[in-house]
């Protein structure tokens, strides 16, 4: 990972466009590891993002997340090679963004069109509890996308493969733009 003792990088962007495939591959070609706040938050509570919604609300989720997110930020400050996919939610908390901006990790804002964006999860196996008809996918895709727009760079992932995501964020890296500070 170029002369850096370590690089942190935030995936974020709305459900379904990919944060989790192409963190996965770039953590793989970057050499570093992949972290899913999701999957922080299920292993910390024990139980499944479904399980949490329903007994305790959507506020009850992203106090829990905005906890992991805060370890994990602490963390990676001293660890190595990383790449981390955030919720689609996560930046939607004043506290999220704070402490994100203040850890100083660059944010990759991963988009696509809201159609292609609603397939995706429609298709896949998965609970996800604010996921409903195309209509309220629409309207919270277009509530959240202002969080996402502070990211140092927007990649579009509607019609792209993973490799080629990942290659495209790899020459975004080389660029001064999005180096990420020294740590260690």
């Amino acid at each position: 990972m170029s002369r850096q003792r370590h690089r942190v990088i935030l995936l974020v962007g709305f459900m379904g466009a990919g944060k989790t495939s192409v963190g996965k591959m770039l953590a793989e070609q970057l050499h570093g590891r992949f972290v899913d706040l999701d999957d922080l938050v299920v292993v910390r509570e024990g139980r499944s993002i479904a399980q949490i919604f329903e007994e305790a609300g959507e506020s009850g989720f992203r106090s829990r997340e905005s906890a992991a997110l805060q370890q994990l930020l602490s963390e990676l400050k001293s660890s190595g090679n990383a790449v981390v996919a955030l919720g689609g939610g996560a930046l939607s908390q004043p506290e999220n963004l704070k402490a994100i901006e203040t850890s100083g990790f660059p944010k990759i804002f991963l988009d696509g069109p809201v159609e292609v964006l609603f397939q995706r999860c429609s298709s896949q196996d998965l609970a996800r509890p604010l996921l409903k008809d195309f209509n309220s996918f629409r309207d919270l895709y277009l509530s959240r996308r202002s969080h996402y727009s502070s990211a140092a760079a927007r990649v579009e992932t509607g019609r792209k493969s993973v490799p080629d995501i990942c290659g495209e964020i790899r020459s975004l890296l080389q660029t001064s733009t999005l180096r990420t500070k020294e740590n260690g």
